[in-house]
């Protein structure tokens, strides 16, 4: 009876929703969500270029969507560009003590993206509710695109920093890619949110791409007394090296190092430090309907509950399978995902398989049934949903 009724409340919340309303680059140019993604929010190559470009479609550009007000140095878009991402959940699962939850809306994002020069983009959302509490902003940057007319582009501010691996904010999936959020003992650095820098360069003859970047290290936490940002000396480097062989398969390696100082009663950085490596490799094949990606990673802590302890190894990896019978012009897909996670920190230690399979019912609204079975706490959650974007 509980089930049927977390079922009926999903219905009464998907007949309640919009089916007119596009998000703000499809509604600017006038295509199809299909042109940039495989469905919704999951990218596919034109989107990437798409968005590599600076949120620009060079050949759709006219004069009359910018004011230039007879100044060559000011290129302002006439429209602001504003979307809206709602999702909300119906979950039932074994391992809580609330076994039925209605998270409606789970989430609701406003987002806004564009030009702001030639070759000069930016892309933010802001999180006006993520399960009830007012997040704020998270991807905020600019992004500076083929500077010295070469394939080279600088992202500025915040993202996540495993973005150049598997991005977070557009897998299929309720379940999340663990091993990129999880935090080790006391030290606030993982793959995630992050403020700093991102270099990229193509190396179009050999088809390898160049990813460096430079990040603070803790977050995306408000700025201190100090009005800093970043509260010890340090910055974290990282570095991705990813080879295309043919057009189906890509062949990556990720490294990452970091240093992060224990903080007093005060919030100010003492001399005892953890330093912290993730490095592993990473695979993306796309044969036929299928696209598969899997990355393994390992991260060493030198000391991360601050005590001087002995040194911590995490392994990790997601596996992740996507089957869209009619390509992109699919109704449902189907997402396999794995996640393991086994640390000498117990505490991070996760397992889960997951099956989900998305309905859209437009195609900028899609309906998810999702099973995920923990392996490591053998429990099962059962999740229905529906996210959308106009």
């Amino acid at each position: 009876m509980k089930k049927m009724s977390i079922l009926f409340a999903l219905v009464l919340l998907i007949s309640t929703q919009s089916v007119y309303g596009i998000p703000a680059f499809a509604r600017r140019y006038k295509i199809s969500c299909t042109t940039c993604h495989d469905p919704f929010p999951r990218l596919k190559a034109y989107g990437d270029d798409f968005a590599g470009n600076g949120f620009v479609l060079d050949d759709e550009e006219k004069e009359r969507d910018y004011i230039t007000a007879g100044d060559d140095l000011l290129w302002l878009n006439r429209d602001f560009q504003l979307a809206v991402k709602f999702e909300a959940y119906a979950i039932t699962g074994d391992n809580t003590d609330v076994s039925n939850d209605l998270q409606a809306p789970w989430g609701m994002k406003l987002l806004s993206g564009g030009t702001l020069a030639k070759n000069i983009g930016y892309y933010f959302y802001f999180f006006m509710s993520e399960r009830g509490e007012i997040v704020g902003l998270e991807d905020a940057y600019v992004h500076f695109n083929n500077l010295f007319g070469k394939e080279f582009d600088i992202m500025v501010g915040q993202f996540q920093t495993c973005d150049p691996l598997m991005k977070r904010e557009l897998r299929m999936t309720f379940e999340d890619y663990v091993i990129y959020k999880q935090r080790i003992g006391n030290i606030r650095t993982n793959l995630a949110y992050d403020r700093g820098l991102i270099f990229t360069y193509g190396i179009e003859k050999t088809g390898t791409d160049l990813v460096a970047m430079v990040v603070n290290g803790n977050g995306i936490p408000d700025a201190g007394a100090d009005k800093l940002f970043d509260d010890d000396q340090y910055k974290n480097i990282g570095l991705r090296i990813a080879q295309g062989i043919g057009e189906n398969i890509g062949l990556g390696g990720f490294f990452y190092y970091g240093k992060e100082a224990k903080l007093d009663l005060l919030n100010q950085p003492t001399d005892v430090t953890n330093e912290l490596m993730y490095y592993g490799p990473d695979i993306n094949v796309a044969i036929d309907r299928f696209a598969f990606t899997a990355q393994y990673m390992i991260r060493t802590d030198s000391d991360p509950l601050f005590i001087n302890s002995d040194d911590i190894t995490t392994n990790g990896m997601v596996v992740e399978l996507v089957f869209s019978p009619q390509y992109d012009r699919s109704r449902f897909y189907y997402t396999a995902l794995y996640n393991r996670i086994d640390s000498d920190w117990d505490a991070a230690d996760y397992h889960t398989a997951t099956l989900s399979a998305s309905y859209l019912l437009r195609r900028n609204i899609r309906l998810i049934g999702e099973f995920t079975h923990d392996l490591e706490q053998d429990a099962s959650r059962f999740v229905l949903g529906i996210t959308s974007a106009f």
